[in-house]
Order: C-alpha cells, then structure tokens, then sequence
C-alpha cells in the first residue's frame, strides 16, 4: 500500500486548519448554478480494479475458537459416557429441554432468531470485500496492486485546498465515491474562491491516481468574527 508523501510547502500551513470560526451560513457560496461540476477525469484501463479483500482475522478466530471449545466439550462428554460415567448435567438438561419444548415455543424462536441472525452475519462477511477505508489505485504494474487510506487522500486535498487564495480553512471528508470539502474564506469573493477550488481539487483528484475517481463537492463559506 502506498500512501502520499506531504511536501513542506504544505505541511507549513497545516497549523492554519483550526475551528476558528463558525462560518455565517448566511453569507455561503451560491456558485452552483454559476459554475458547472468539474470536468469528469479521463480514466484508463485501471478503472475496473477491484477493491480489496480484507482476511477476516478476528471474526474467522473467534468462530474457530468456538468452534474448538463446543467440540472439546462434546468429545470429552461422550468419552466419559463411553466409559460408564454420567454425561454432563447440562447436556442432560440440554435434551430434556429439546425433547418437551415446542416449536413455537418463545425460548426456541429467540435461539432461532439467534443462530440465523449469526449465520447471516457470516454470510455478509463471507461475500462482502470489507476495507471500506483503503481505496484502490490504478495499476501500472500487472504484478503489484496500491492502495491509498481514505485519510491520506483527505489530507492531500486538504492540503491542496489551502493553496487556494482566500481559503483560511478547510475540511475534507472522502468517501468511497464522493470527496466532500467545506472551506472557509476570509477573503476574495467566494465565486472565484470556489471555482479555484474546483479546478485545483479536480486535478488533485487526478493525481491521486485511484482506479475509480470519487466525485467532488465543494462548499465555500464566509467567516464572520464576532465583534466587542
């Protein structure tokens, strides 16, 4: 997995992406009808790469270790049958339970509703990729496959965002499918503020090089100081 190296231009703005102040939803950027979306990135032959699988460690243990534990216990029961001892009481008590309860019992459809609901939470972790936080890049190598955290890319455009004339802060959450920024701007229209913003995220987002390019969404506001 490869992740993004901060250049020391913009790691000396970093200390500028503050809460400051809560910006004036009454004075916000209306340059959605103004401006267009960015244009969508040319994509190559990486655009069908697949997201990766995560192995399931905890989740595979932890049935395993049940697992082992149920069938210890049964196996050291029907050895003490076997050699003329009593079985367990549980297991004793565990038949006597099967054999007088219905099936429309309240106890026998909790423990229903529970086995189902454990075997389609297997099921969903068994068909499901998992590693929603690691986005996969475009392969330039067939014998080697990147990928990038969602936080990483988050602070790249971040970074690249406070590059902005105007932009005094800035926060960018990323998604799967969509990176959603919201600035703040002490200075400049916020038109120009937010059109820079476009053109300049649009790239970073090319530069990201990711199989499938999230889409952008950019919110400029102005910042407004409490006066006295």
């Amino acid at each position: 997995m490869s992740e993004p190296q901060g250049s020391e231009g913009t790691t000396q703005r970093l200390p500028v992406i503050e809460r400051a102040a809560e910006p004036d939803r009454r004075d916000q950027s209306a340059s959605a009808a103004a401006y267009g979306p960015p244009p969508v990135p040319d994509t190559d032959a990486g655009g069908g790469e697949r997201r990766f699988w995560s192995a399931r460690r905890v989740p595979a243990a932890v049935v395993a270790l049940l697992l082992l534990l149920a069938a210890g216990i049964f196996l050291y029961d029907i050895a003490a049958v076997r050699a003329h001892r009593p079985a367990m009481h549980w297991r004793r008590e565990l038949s006597r339970q099967l054999a007088e309860r219905t099936l429309d019992d309240t106890w026998v459809l909790i423990g229903a509703g529970v086995a189902a609901a454990l075997g389609l939470w297997l099921i969903v972790l068994a068909v499901t990729p998992g590693l929603r936080g690691l986005l996969p890049m475009r392969r330039t190598h067939p014998d080697v496959r990147a990928g990038l955290h969602r936080d990483a890319a988050a602070m790249v455009l971040r970074d690249r965002a406070m590059e902005v004339a105007g932009v005094q802060s800035a926060r960018v959450r990323m998604r799967r499918t969509k990176a959603d920024v919201r600035a703040v701007s002490h200075f400049r229209e916020l038109d120009d503020v937010r059109a820079d913003l476009d053109a300049t995220l649009a790239e970073a987002i090319r530069a990201l090089g990711l199989a499938r390019q999230p889409a952008l969404s950019v919110h400029v506001a102005r910042t407004t100081r409490k006066k006295g």
